[in-house]
């Protein structure tokens, strides 16, 4: 996606996570994050967006949480999102600037990554407010899908490995075959990390496990804001089980 679509599309979400937000009860509990409220959902969000200007600003790791001067949620979830906004109109994508993904250091990481983090928390935000999901753009979709694989599995099995270790050797040697609309990645667990392949076009065959479906189901899915029934498994279920220790690894 380009980057245009990229901040129509975090826009959107946060607009949407605005209003849903300022309709729900904020002390009720966001079922796919049973640690959070709904307001500490809006706090943790506005939390990340500040943080994310702050390392484009001073170019370096920065400490978390921010200080928020104990602002109420609402307002400060407008306040970050004002601040996040200005950071990106004023710095064009290629623009250097810290992240925690090594092969991209630029703006545009942090574009697409407050983005997909967007559409997520919005969905949470639904859930825990108890209003419909509003649908999620296929492009966004399989975006998001592609960032989970090769940034937070691949990349980060290697990255920390010390918070894979004890998910990997379990599942050394399970591969999964996982599609999504027009697009469709191989994925191999090996005790030393995981590889993300483009499998687009080919069919899965000798895959352990499979995973298919439209591609917001399948994105949900993945970030665990789905169940089983909204997409199509196949293969070996303990196989199946094993991944999903590896997904929870990579987005705890």
């Amino acid at each position: 996606m380009d980057n245009d679509r990229l901040r129509e599309c975090l826009d959107e979400d946060y607009t949407r996570l605005r209003k849903v937000a300022a309709g729900a009860d904020l002390a009720a509990r966001v079922p796919s994050c049973p640690d959070w409220t709904v307001a500490e959902l809006v706090d943790h969000v506005a939390m990340v967006y500040l943080h994310k200007v702050a390392c484009m600003k001073f170019g370096r790791p920065q400490e978390w949480p921010p200080e928020t001067g104990g602002e109420e949620p609402l307002p400060l979830l407008e306040r970050a999102y004002g601040e996040l906004a200005a950071e990106f109109a004023t710095r064009a994508p290629s623009t250097s600037a810290y992240t925690w993904y090594e092969p991209d250091q630029t703006v545009g990481f942090w574009v697409r990554r407050m983005a997909q983090e967007t559409v997520i928390h919005r969905v949470d935000a639904e859930l825990g407010a108890g209003v419909p999901i509003a649908p999620i753009p296929a492009d966004l979709a399989l975006d998001g899908i592609d960032e989970l694989l090769v940034a937070f599995v691949s990349y980060g099995s290697r990255a920390w490995a010390e918070d894979f270790a004890d998910v990997l050797a379990p599942a050394a040697g399970t591969t999964v075959h996982i599609a999504a609309g027009e697009r469709a990645w191989s994925v191999e667990i090996a005790a030393d990390g995981v590889s993300v392949a483009d499998a687009s076009g080919g069919v899965g065959t000798g895959a352990s496990t499979s995973i298919a479906g439209e591609p917001d189901d399948v994105l949900l899915w993945l970030w665990n804001r789905a169940g089983d029934g909204a997409v199509t498994t196949s293969g070996d279920p303990d196989a199946l089980a094993a991944f999903r220790r590896v997904l929870v690894a990579a987005t705890q």
